[in-house]
C-alpha cells in the first residue's frame, strides 16, 4: 500500500483527487495540507507518506520552497508537482525541481499513470511537457534567450517574490540583507534580463511563470 499526503490549498480539487486517489488500487491518502508549512507539521507528527502530491502555487509555503525543504530532509519522499502553469520558463524551472509533474487539466487516467510512475520509476512527465521542452532546447538564438531567462538563481526568485509585493525598495534591500544601491543594481540586472522595463513588468513575469501566486 502506498501511502500518500496531498498539498493543495483548494479544498474542493483537493477532496476530488483523495477521492479519486484512493479508489486506486494500492494507494491511500493518508493526510491533506492547505500548505507547504501543514505538510511539515504533518511530517514531524509522524506521517511519513511514500508520496507527496504538491500543488506548485500555495500560500505561507509554496511548491518550490517544500520541495527544496523535502529533498533536504527526506530525500527518500518521492515527489509529484501540479501545476496551472505550462510556460517553457515554468516548464525549465520545474524540470530543475523535481522529476515529477502534471497540468492541473489532466484526465484521471494520466493522473493514475503518473503517480505509479513515479512512485515505481521515480519521474514523469506529460507528453505536452516533453513536446515542449524538446522543442525549446532546439539550440537557437530566441530559445538560448529563454532558457537562459527560466536559469534563474535563488537571489532572484526571492527579490522577484518581494518585488511584486507593496514593499518599498528598501524595505526588500533590509530584508534581503543588502544595500539600497545593490538591490538597484540588481533591479537594473533583472530588467535586462528578463526584456521589462517596470516593476510591474517582474511581478507579471513573476505571475505568468508560477514564481508568485494571488
Amino acid at each position: 500500500m502506498y501511502n500518500i499526503l496531498m498539498a493543495d490549498d483548494h479544498i474542493l480539487l483537493r477532496d476530488a483527487l483523495s477521492t479519486l486517489i484512493n479508489s486506486l488500487d494500492n494507494c491511500k491518502v493518508v493526510a491533506v495540507a492547505d500548505n507547504g508549512q501543514q505538510v511539515l507539521q504533518h511530517l514531524q507528527n509522524g506521517v511519513v507518506p511514500h508520496l507527496v502530491i504538491l500543488d506548485l502555487s500555495m500560500p505561507l509555503m509554496d511548491g518550490y520552497e517544500t520541495t527544496a525543504w523535502l529533498q533536504k530532509n527526506h530525500p527518500q519522499i518521492k515527489i509529484l508537482i501540479l501545476t496551472m502553469y505550462d510556460s517553457e520558463i515554468a516548464l525549465i524551472r520545474l524540470l530543475q525541481l523535481v522529476r515529477g509533474f502534471l497540468k492541473k487539466d489532466i484526465h484521471p487516467t494520466e493522473l493514475k499513470n503518473a503517480l505509479f510512475a513515479v512512485l515505481e520509476n521515480g519521474y514523469y512527465y506529460s507528453h505536452n511537457a516533453t513536446g515542449k521542452l524538446a522543442s525549446l532546447f532546439q539550440r537557437s538564438q530566441q530559445n538560448q534567450q529563454t532558457i537562459d531567462k527560466a536559469m534563474l538563481t535563488d537571489t532572484e526568485i526571492s527579490f522577484l517574490k518581494l518585488a511584486s509585493t507593496d514593499l518599498t525598495y528598501k524595505e526588500i534591500a533590509k530584508k534581503m540583507g543588502l544595500t539600497p544601491r545593490n538591490v538597484d543594481t540588481f533591479r537594473d540586472g533583472l530588467f535586462l534580463k528578463l526584456d521589462v522595463k517596470s516593476r510591474v513588468g517582474l511581478a507579471i513575469y513573476a505571475v505568468k511563470n508560477g514564481i508568485i501566486s494571488f
